[in-house]
């Protein structure tokens, strides 16, 4: 059975924290995130800390910028607890502003650029944020004043906007001799919105505690050392990139590399020109730089670490960039919000003969397979996932009721299917929602979404049930895919060498376009489902 070695195990005590008792815990952490940062600093002043376009800080320019955006801040009547929103895309700028917000002891809250109007409005009025600083040129989507009366004053990064200040009149010179925030690891460092598939978005909030025992799980498990350059292309305004990309560098006083919007050719660009050692992407972005990059056109010999997360990344995928590049360990990680990102890491060296797991739990965290009554499910069976460890957030700011029942005796309960076998390896099935039942059988989608984005010609996919008088549901898959010979037969005959017939697809609708997702980067299941019953007889 694996598990993770003395050298990670031995740092780890019991402790308890927001009333949760046995909770595992570095014994080594740093007291709060600007602890953390001053430890960068200090170990690595000189270096790179972010590098994005033409634009490269060492860690002592990123700490002026962090002080000079926090006196700002501080000079609008910004203080511990407040909250501080930041509707922002990927950018140089992204990671100050959050540091600076931190610092003060506030709140900061990053929403995705993608976000609506309406959802906008709600996000900013259930958090109450008194700051919001938003990128210019999506200025026409921010909610008017009159719909968000808890905002104070408007920032604007880059293009020059109606109604809000130049978010230059924010940077000002740190003020001599002022006292740093005193801050607890409990307090809440930031908020982050859930995708709200199905309901409003609820706020998870995240604590120094929560977020810096992420970075060490990222750490630890990914063997993570001086020197690193992590590139950042998913949002920073999700987990992932918040947590895996930008809070894990800052742990290893390593480099936040950061593209503005992903393209595969960019991407392989920039990771040459830049020596990044170590990615966390969705599978989709790997299958698009493997379609549309001559790998061997570009230096990736610093490329030590591949994680990857947020659907299963098929076995095709796999083989080929062991392939392509045998030197890269393949590392999937599972998490969610709620649990500040990982919960489970495939160990290193497991990439390939592994791939159909999302790996063990983290060291300090616990996870349990229940059946609907709570109870504990035998290995190999399917149950949901109940998750406990330190990287667990304390609940949803302002809305008790979801905390009340989604948190149970110190676990949150994932809404995921899964299963795990004798040897301590998580297989994730399905979310519960999306199960589908055919004639009594349980399929779940992620099952048949991996044998598809399997075939050469798909590159990603969602499956759904189709409502039916006789089965109760039948299959519907929805394909995004470049090729345009691609029919229903052809994937039914794939899918024969590897389902069982129940799970072969009823209906196919094929797109040459991306599958709609979330400003959260997930596929709207929801959406598909919504657009079947409006063009059913």
């Amino acid at each position: 059975m694996p598990d993770w070695p003395a050298s990670i195990t031995s740092r780890i005590a019991p402790e308890t924290h927001f009333g949760r008792a046995n909770l595992k815990c570095f014994t080594d952490r740093p007291a709060h995130l600007p602890a953390m940062l001053a430890q960068a600093v200090a170990r690595n002043p000189a270096g790179d800390a972010l590098v994005c376009d033409d634009i490269r800080l060492s860690y002592v320019q990123l700490d002026q910028q962090i002080a000079g955006y926090a006196a700002g801040l501080a000079a609008q009547g910004i203080g511990p607890g407040d909250r501080v929103a930041l509707v922002l895309a990927n950018g140089p700028a992204f990671l100050p502003l959050l540091m600076g917000v931190i610092a003060l002891g506030a709140i900061a809250v990053p929403v995705n650029v993608r976000e609506g109007t309406p959802e906008l409005a709600h996000i900013l009025n259930d958090c109450g944020a008194r700051i919001l600083i938003h990128d210019g040129d999506i200025a026409a989507a921010m909610p008017a004043a009159p719909d968000t009366p808890t905002i104070e004053r408007r920032f604007a990064v880059g293009a020059t906007a109606p109604g809000s200040d130049h978010i230059d009149d924010l940077l000002h010179d740190p003020r001599p001799g002022h006292a740093p925030a005193a801050l607890a690891e409990e307090d809440t460092a930031v908020i982050l919105y859930t995708s709200g598939t199905t309901g409003k978005p609820k706020g998870a909030m995240l604590t120094h505690f929560n977020i810096i025992h992420s970075a060490m799980h990222f750490e630890a498990c990914m063997e993570l050392g001086s020197g690193e350059r992590s590139l950042l292309a998913v949002p920073a305004s999700h987990v992932t990139g918040l947590v895996a990309t930008l809070f894990t560098m800052l742990r290893t006083a390593g480099c936040s590399v950061i593209m503005r919007s992903f393209t595969a050719e960019g991407f392989a660009q920039t990771m040459a020109a830049e020596r990044v050692t170590q990615t966390l992407m969705v599978p989709a972005m790997y299958n698009l730089f493997l379609l549309r990059c001559t790998v061997a056109d570009h230096d990736l010999s610093h490329w030590r670490i591949g994680g990857y997360g947020g659907a299963p990344m098929a076995q095709s995928t796999v083989d080929a960039m062991a392939k392509a590049l045998p030197d890269l360990k393949l590392m999937n990680a599972y998490g969610a919000t709620e649990v500040t990102s990982p919960a489970t890491i495939l160990p290193m060296g497991f990439g390939v003969t592994r791939s159909d797991s999302v790996g063990i739990c983290v060291p300090c965290g616990d996870i349990r397979i229940c059946d609907s009554d709570g109870q504990d499910v035998p290995d190999g069976t399917p149950g949901e996932l109940w998750i406990k460890g330190p990287m667990v957030v304390p609940g949803y700011w302002n809305n008790p009721e979801k905390t009340a029942a989604e948190f149970r005796g110190g676990y949150w309960t994932s809404g995921d299917v899964g299963s795990r076998d004798a040897e301590g390896f998580i297989r994730l099935h399905d979310r519960r929602k999306d199960m589908i039942i055919r004639g009594g059988y349980n399929i779940y989608s992620a099952e048949v979404e991996n044998t598809l984005t399997a075939h050469e010609d798909v590159i990603e996919c969602a499956a759904i049930g189709q409502p039916d008088p006789v089965l109760g549901e039948k299959l519907h898959v929805f394909i995004y895919t470049e090729a345009k010979d691609l029919t229903l037969e052809n994937l039914r005959a794939f899918c024969a060498a590897h389902l069982a017939d129940y799970k072969r697809p009823d209906f196919a609708t094929f797109q040459q376009t991306p599958l709609p997702r979330n400003a959260n980067g997930k596929i709207l299941k929801n959406a598909l489902r919504a657009g079947l019953s409006a063009n059913s007889p």
